[in-house]
């Protein structure tokens, strides 16, 4: 039982969450935000719990924000925070990452958010409008509406109305509010038309409305005039935007994914860009003062177009994109581990760079070859998604090297990765089945043929070059007996093993297309992966096993059961030693091969249905089921020694978070004991050491120049104060009219001189700690001094300052007790030789002082000679670093 439980708390130390690659949107609207100190726009965007900011000129990924309980619904930012709202909660963020206040009061999922101000306006989907202030987190003010009646769907501050909201209801009608005072000042009736957005204009007084019908109204709310209108057929307005450089054009966008471009001048359509997202656009907005328009969308892309084309269209100037439904396949592509192949269901064939989101591509979405036929649809014209695919380094500059295979499809197709488009060539086998569908792919390692297996049996390979058929395996053109699950083929183009659901694994001779031998497997087989460098083939099997083929042998050397589910895919170490596995019960599992042991197994949240290991091993990339992004987990055992032994058959794996998704952490109160508990760093790590101040360098680099900092500061004049005169004027007696003049009081200054006379704190203070041998209190108040007022207390030390000799004798005692227990060993040497530099003299006088410095010296000479012996000993070994042939 102890043995068992145990178990179950050992989380797996073989990989660790990295990062997420290719996800960038979602459907929430963006929000952008002016960067007053960097003079740059950034754009943030929701990505499930979190948000990502990314700069506007090279759209490069700035921050990741911290997670929240729930997916983030709306976004909003003004000039300093970052607000988002996830399910009833309102969280403000500082420096793009860390949450800094959170508002709660609201009863329903948030689904809108303004900022104005100081305030921060939010809108739920109970009717319920709430005004926060937002440096305390504090209810301003709390609005209701019946949802049935007026249902809030649009927000928006017009411009230059002092604490005015102007709200949009789905049912038509629009209110203007004054949030300071809580008073309802118009309501306008609307255009029996759901208001979906509501846009400030360059115009004051006049906004863009958007509706439910798809038509856009300008309208002037200072005198409740509509002055335009226009209509778009392509649903409800997703969003408007003006440009602000000069054209006066609005943008308005479709749940389709087309963006409209209205002239207000003329009143007419100027534009339309078709098809600018996969999916709704979400958000579209143009830069102020600039040609620029920055949309988003659910198909995980963010589009930056620039307005430079004749007649006033646009074009795409740079974007970010990644899958709009979850990758399927995933495969690094190169030797150097930095790019990884994607091929997701939505049809798009990408590539994620693990260095910088600059190296991404997208080579595109297949089209068909009857593409110049006119009549056909946009997804008529495109291909189904790719099921598996294979690629080449080899000869990837003189032809394809990337063959795929598609869902549902007989002719496989080419890529080109350089180019970042589909090849010429579509590989189908001649005088072939209409109903076969090719189902498995590989390129041999010389980049020339590529071997297809298909769902009768067939196996045929082909010449990448030209695309010609170059023969097929098997009598009567048949290889197997039923649908062709794996196929793969050697270094040396000696053999081609190809796995079938007839549950036989069969190797060929490549070049005579002659079977040589067979292996009858325990069940049908699933999917395979060969290992060209050792030899070792993998078969993941539908008893959901996994064996191990040695194709020198031609015998099954291993076999690995644990999964619970389909295996979805498998790949190996660069070294052979490892298989890591994939399966339906959303564990991801490592199999020692010398050892046939499991070593390694974690769970996750989604079940995972792609995986590779980079070819330098340090980078473990998977795809998961309802996800858009490749995560990414770092290899430990090339960054240490990993402490691997043989996994139980009853281990319990852990669940472990995916890269980039952070858990969230519940909100705690600091007790007391746990802040008395709290560790706080030794202010001395030993007293063999020598420790520093943490004083700023000029409260003690001046003591010796204070002469000449005064010198400098002096003023060229001193000011004078003008002569204050009484309201009576004082008058001698006598005939003769004279003034009496002040005449100075003897006494005011002997009560200057007998205040200077007087002992200070720290001359009180000193002559205590001389008696007692404890110098703290002291030392602490000469730390609060500057570097004049220091000045001024070691003057006071002698008689004549009004000290006493008794002083100075203490005085060399603390700087000895500093140098003693090394601690403050910078300020010890300044207050040394400030104080030398005041009373050195009458130091000479005295035989004790005298006798007290000899000490001191030698104290001094000591610890100098072990810092010079260390300092000589850095130099030595720093000079030998530079000048040695390593």
């Amino acid at each position: 039982t102890a043995n068992m439980s145990a178990n179950k708390q050992t989380r797996h130390s073989l990989f660790s969450g990295f990062r997420v690659l290719g996800l960038y949107s979602n459907h929430v609207p963006h929000a952008l935000r002016y960067h007053l100190k960097h003079r740059e726009f950034y754009v943030v965007t929701a990505a499930g719990r979190s948000f990502h900011t990314f700069n506007v000129n090279r759209l490069g990924i700035v921050a990741v924000s911290n997670c929240m309980s729930n997916d983030i619904t709306c976004l909003a930012a003004d000039r300093m925070l970052v607000f988002a709202a996830s399910g009833r909660l309102v969280s403000a963020f500082a420096r793009n990452k860390e949450v800094v206040m959170r508002y709660h009061g609201h009863q329903q999922d948030v689904r809108l958010l303004l900022p104005l101000g100081d305030q921060l306006i939010s809108s739920d989907s109970g009717g319920d409008v709430i005004v926060w202030d937002v440096q305390g987190g504090d209810i301003y003010l709390r609005l209701h509406f019946d949802p049935n009646t007026f249902y809030v769907s649009a927000m928006m501050h017009p411009s230059t109305y002092l604490n005015k909201v102007l709200l949009g209801s789905s049912q038509g009608a629009l209110q203007l509010w004054n949030i300071k005072t809580s008073k309802l000042l118009f309501t306008f009736k609307g255009w029996l038309a759901g208001v979906t957005v509501l846009q400030q204009s360059p115009a004051v007084d006049v906004v863009g409305v958007g509706t439910a019908t798809g038509r856009i109204i300008i309208h002037n709310i200072r005198l409740d005039e509509t002055l335009m209108s226009f209509m778009q057929d392509w649903g409800p307005v997703t969003s408007l935007a003006f440009r602000t450089d000069g054209p006066p054009v609005v943008a308005s966008s479709s749940p389709q994914g087309h963006i409209a471009f209205w002239d207000l001048e003329r009143r007419q359509l100027v534009t339309q860009q078709r098809h600018a997202h996969r999916t709704a656009v979400a958000a579209a907005t143009f830069l102020q003062g600039e040609p620029l328009l920055v949309t988003n969308g659910a198909d995980n892309a963010i589009k930056v177009w620039i307005f430079d084309q004749e007649g006033g269209g646009a074009r795409l100037l740079r974007s970010r994109q990644g899958h709009s439904a979850p990758p399927t396949t995933i495969r690094h592509h190169g030797n150097d581990g930095k790019n990884i192949l994607s091929a997701g269901q939505d049809g798009t064939l990408q590539s994620f760079s693990t260095v910088h989101e600059r190296f991404n591509k997208n080579l595109g979405h297949g089209g068909k070859e009857q593409k110049k036929k006119k009549g056909l649809t946009y997804k008529e014209l495109c291909l189904p998604a790719i099921i598996s695919f294979s690629s080449a380094v080899a000869r990837q500059s003189d032809w394809d090297g990337i063959v795929a295979c598609h869902r549902g499809r007989q002719a496989t197709t080419t890529w080109n990765y350089q180019r970042c488009t589909m090849g010429a060539h579509h590989l189908q086998p001649p005088g072939g089945r209409r109903d076969s569908v090719a189902t498995a792919v590989d390129i041999t390692s010389c980049g020339n043929f590529a071997v297809i297996g298909s769902s009768c049996g067939r196996v045929d390979i082909y010449n990448l070059q030209s695309g010609l058929h170059r023969g097929c395996y098997g009598d009567e053109e048949k290889a197997h007996s039923s649908v062709v699950r794996g196929v793969a083929t050697d270094t040396l183009n000696q053999l081609t093993l190809t796995a079938g659901f007839d549950w036989l694994l069969k190797f060929w001779r490549f070049k005579t297309k002659k079977q040589e031998e067979q292996l009858k497997l325990s069940s049908a087989p699933a999917s395979m992966m060969l290992h060209r460098d050792s030899g070792m083939l993998a078969l993941a099997l539908d008893d959901f096993t996994v064996v191990v083929v040695d194709i020198e042998t031609r015998r099954i050397v291993r076999k690995f059961a644990g999964h619970h589910g389909n295996i979805n895919d498998m790949t190996f170490t660069p070294d052979g030693r490892w298989l890591v596995t994939v399966a339906m019960d959303c564990t991801i599992r490592t199999w020692d091969l010398p050892s046939g042991c499991l070593v390694d197994c974690f769970l996750v949240a989604m079940a995972p249905v792609g995986v590779s290991l980079s070819p330098t091993g340090d980078f473990l990339a998977t795809a998961h089921i309802d996800s858009l992004g490749v995560y990414l987990w770092t290899n430990k055992s090339l960054c240490g020694p990993v402490g691997l032994h043989p996994l139980p058959a009853d281990y319990q794996p852990a669940v472990e978070t995916l890269p980039g998704v952070m858990p969230v952490e519940p909100e705690q109160e600091v007790t007391s004991e746990e802040a008395d508990n709290a560790y706080q760093s030794a202010e001395q790590l030993g007293t063999e050491l020598v420790t520093l101040s943490l004083l700023p360098e000029s409260r003690w680099t001046s003591l010796l120049n204070l002469d000449a900092v005064k010198k400098r500061n002096k003023p060229a004049a001193p000011p004078v104060a003008p002569p204050t005169a009484p309201f009576f004027l004082p008058t001698l007696p006598g005939l003769t009219p004279r003034f009496s003049l002040p005449a100075a009081t003897e006494g005011q200054s002997k009560m200057l001189i007998g205040s200077l006379l007087q002992t200070s704190e720290f001359c009180s203070v000193l002559e205590e700690a001389g008696r007692s041998g404890s110098f703290d209190c002291p030392l602490r108040l000469l730390k609060d001094c500057g570097p004049a007022a220091l000045s001024v207390e070691l003057t006071c030390l002698t008689s004549e300052g009004g000290g006493a000799n008794s002083l100075l004798l203490a005085f060399i005692h603390m700087i000895d007790s500093m140098l003693a227990s090394g601690r403050d060993f910078d300020l010890a040497h300044a207050y040394l030789a400030l104080f030398l530099r005041l009373h050195l003299r009458s130091l000479s006088q005295d035989a004790v002082a005298m006798a007290a410095l000899l000490r001191l010296s030698g104290r001094l000479e000591v610890v100098w000679a072990e810092l010079r012996a260390s300092f000589d000993q850095s130099l030595c070994l720093l000079s030998y670093t530079k000048s040695a042939l390593l």
